[in-house]
């Protein structure tokens, strides 16, 4: 029996890669395409620091909390591996990074899928006339395998003061309809429940493709929001919009969750309510009308969802503005709110305006805004007690006894949790979708039964 020395056999793949994810889902996107790129080349994926020839980290670089986060996992990726690239949104700064890491292999900025690949072929060099049949098509995912987030475009047109996404992401540059929805159809089919629309602003959809039309299973369809979530809507999965600026053509989309075509959910960035705020913070949409359009909302589709963010401390805030936007909360009854501390970000308007609010009140108002909220929110799950609702399955039974689902108005790692609990619950497994009965709630919260058919 002849033998073949190891050494003489022909490489199967030029390395093995790790990869490191920080920051949004936006984020979380680029990370995909990246590894659906290296793994189209054969290069196999690392869990672990000592497994990979080579470590990628995608950073954040939006606030000075997310820059410290970045650096620190370039450091420990540096400490694990020695061989690290480095891409993402602070990346854009390569001064900074080489600054405090000056051994990283190369820096290349955020959507810059080309040069991490030609960075890793410079350490790694791909096969010569390899051929791969190895990519499932939707490609790499790094959600489970039962929702995917689905970018829709990038960069931004706006000029709000506490933001550098711009000067990071660039202009709006927005996807053909086609294209999203070719890669929404294939994701469906390899068993995805649940798309979750992305963007920098969902609602601006098209505006720069002056929403001409491409051609999806047999017809056109025109690359503007509402086109697109009615065609997303056909597919079977569930469809949640995120980043939706209150536009007025975003009271169209709401006949759509009535209809049941996209999810009864709208992630709506507000950040704040006093007209004085809102000003200073020069953002595209004010709340002059915003209760009025909510109660329309509401009276269309009851079941809506409305999940928001805001800012507290924001420079010039007064103690007025704070108890308008409390106020506000109060009336507008939001289902699900996150809340921030202003900070300064590097580059952003707003760190030269003047009346920066004392950190000691920032955190107080912060406590204050999310007690509010807390009531509130408490306050509208109390009334789910009894319902029966549609819920998707994140996690099978754990030890505590419970499996974790989400029901239609909670979005994955940042809304509540379905708990469920008694007979049928253990057989459940990630991506089943179940009819529950709520039994219980919490803050935040719900606690529920398999209906058992």
């Amino acid at each position: 029996m002849s033998t073949v020395n190891a050494s003489l056999r022909p490489k199967t793949s030029p390395g093995k890669v790790g990869f490191v994810s920080l920051g949004c889902p936006k984020a979380l996107v680029d990370s995909e395409r990246i590894l659906t790129s290296l793994r189209a080349e054969g290069y196999d994926l690392s869990p672990s620091y000592e497994g990979a020839d080579v470590v990628v980290v995608n950073t954040c670089g939006f606030l000075d909390s997310a820059k410290a986060e970045s650096l620190e996992a370039i450091g420990e990726a540096l400490s694990e591996n020695g061989r690290v690239v480095v891409t993402g949104c602070m990346g854009k700064d390569e001064a900074a990074i080489r600054a405090v890491h000056p051994n990283v292999l190369a820096v290349t900025g955020p959507q810059q899928y080309e040069q991490v690949v030609n960075a890793i072929h410079d350490v790694l060099p791909p096969l010569q006339d390899a051929k791969f049949d190895l990519m499932p098509p939707q490609g790499i995912k790094l959600t489970p395998r039962h929702y995917a987030y689905l970018k829709i475009s990038e960069g931004c047109n706006h000029s709000c003061k506490f933001c550098i996404i711009p000067s990071m992401r660039g202009k709006l540059v927005s996807r053909p309809a086609a294209k999203v929805l070719y890669e929404a159809e294939r994701l469906v089919k390899a068993g995805v429940k649940e798309l979750l629309i992305i963007s920098q602003d969902t609602s601006a959809y098209g505006v720069d493709l002056k929403h001409e039309t491409s051609r999806w299973n047999g017809k056109e369809v025109r690359a503007h929001i509402q086109d697109l979530a009615r065609e997303l809507g056909s597919l079977g999965a569930w469809v949640r919009l995120h980043y939706v600026y209150p536009y007025p053509h975003v009271d169209k989309l709401v006949p759509l969750m009535a209809d049941g075509l996209v999810l009864p959910y709208l992630d709506i960035p507000f950040q704040h309510a006093s007209p004085n705020i809102l000003n200073l913070m020069r953002r595209p949409a004010h709340q002059e009308k915003t209760m009025t359009r909510i109660n329309a909302w509401r009276a269309i589709c009851p079941d809506i969802t409305l999940r928001s963010t805001f800012i507290v401390g924001f420079p010039g805030e007064t103690d007025a503005d704070f108890d308008f936007l409390l106020d506000w909360l109060k009336e507008a009854q939001l289902d699900r709110v996150g809340c921030f501390k202003y900070e300064n970000v590097d580059g952003a308007a707003a760190n030269d305006l003047p009346d920066h609010v004392p950190e000691d009140v920032k955190e107080d108002r912060w406590h204050r805004f999310m007690a509010a909220q807390a009531e509130i929110s408490a306050a509208k799950l109390q009334k789910k007690i009894g319902l029966e609702m549609q819920v998707l399955v994140d996690q099978a039974q754990g030890d505590d006894g419970y499996t974790t689902a989400r029901s239609t108005a909670d979005a994955p790692e940042i809304d509540g949790n379905v708990h469920i609990e008694g007979p049928g619950a253990e057989t459940l497994q990630p991506g089943d979708l179940v009819t529950v009965q709520i039994t219980d709630a919490d803050d935040y919260d719900l606690y529920g039964e398999v209906i058992l058919k």
